[in-house]
């Protein structure tokens, strides 16, 4: 049973899914609310904001990470189980801002993935400080970053990634490093999917992402984040 009565916002047109979805995460102690598609789950999460948002694979998310008061909360994109997940659908979950693309998996393996990344939230939420670079300013307790005091909008994975750096400036990540630190062990992605999102972060936060100045490549290596 989960610690708390969390609410998990369920976007989905499929009665299946969301019969399924409502049953085992009630079971599980959350609470969980029901939107057909993003419009109404945009329109839903600014009455009152989700811990995490489930996305059955058919919907679609990407506007919710526009809106301010949903950018931070977690997304997850689930696949019906039975059906066939193609690679190419999985990243692009990710690169529009999911926090996990979940595919041939079941239920029960779904559910304990929520809960892991409901755990890190509260650990995150806990732990909360603010960090500095140059004009680069990141606040955990807002969730926000500026730079030059300009705030800029970044996916939840681009703002962990950028977070990781500035807890430990200077040191350099091997990719895999990276990939097991934001993602966790046991996935099976790509270093390329670190790579877009490298990329992505990049034309936030650098003055010239083609010269970047703060996330620095090292070749044969990983990256490493520049001290000022």
């Amino acid at each position: 049973m989960a610690g708390r009565q969390e609410r998990i916002l369920v976007i989905t047109a499929d009665e299946t899914f969301r019969a399924t979805a409502e049953k085992l995460l009630g079971q599980n102690g959350y609470t969980v609310t029901v939107a057909s598609d993003e419009a109404q789950a945009v329109a839903t999460g600014r009455q009152s904001v989700p811990a995490l948002i489930l996305v059955e694979r058919a919907a679609r998310f990407s506007h919710i990470r526009r809106d301010p008061r949903l950018r931070g909360v977690p997304i997850v994109a689930l696949q019906q189980p039975g059906l066939q997940c193609r690679e190419e659908d999985c990243l692009k979950d990710l690169d529009e801002g999911a926090d996990a693309s979940l595919c041939e998996v079941g239920y029960r393996e779904a559910i304990a993935r929520i809960r892991a990344i409901l755990r890190r939230e509260g650990l995150r939420t806990m732990t909360a400080e603010r960090y500095r670079t140059g004009t680069l300013h990141l606040d955990t307790v807002r969730h926000e970053v500026t730079v030059g005091g300009k705030q800029v909008e970044l996916t939840p994975k681009e703002f962990q990634i950028l977070l990781h750096f500035m807890k430990h400036p200077a040191r350099v990540f091997s990719r895999d490093e990276l990939l097991n630190v934001i993602w966790g062990e046991g996935y099976a992605l790509e270093q390329h999917t670190l790579d877009v999102h490298i990329h992505s972060l990049r034309h936030k936060i650098e003055p010239d992402p083609a010269k970047p100045s703060h996330i620095i490549t090292v070749r044969g290596i990983g990256y490493k984040l520049a001290q000022s």
